[in-house]
Order: structure tokens, then C-alpha cells, then sequence
């Protein structure tokens, strides 16, 4: 049975964030998206820090010579 477009779950619009980009066109609800965007890639960002240092705190304790 074929499925209908319809019923497909909708994709978030993506919208690159551009660094420096003119602010003075967007609304006050864009800002606000553009804001919250950020703020989980920067979340996302310390995440994949954290992960990195957590490999290299386990790999130095390993090779640590007694």
C-alpha cells in the first residue's frame, strides 16, 4: 500500500547560520531560532570536547609508566 506525502512526518526547516550575517532583516522570532540554534550546536560542541578528553584521560591512564 502506497503511502501518502501527507502523513510523512515534516523536516525542520535548516537554516545556515552565517557568522557576521546582517541581522537587521531577520524578526525577533528568527533571532530568537537563530539563538536557541547556537546554543545546541555550542551544547554539542562541549559534548564532543568532553568525549575527546574523556579518550585521552583513558589512553594516558594506559600508557601512564609506573
Amino acid at each position: 500500500m502506497p503511502m501518502d506525502p501527507d502523513d510523512l512526518p515534516r523536516k525542520k526547516k535548516h537554516t545556515e547560520i552565517v557568522l557576521g550575517q546582517d541581522l537587521s532583516q531577520l524578526s525577533e522570532f528568527e533571532l530568537s531560532a537563530r539563538i536557541m540554534d547556537m546554543e545546541a550546536e555550542i551544547a554539542r560542541c562541549r559534548e564532543a570536547i568532553g568525549a575527546r578528553q574523556a579518550t585521552k584521560s583513558a589512553a594516558d591512564s594506559f600508557f601512564k609508566k609506573a
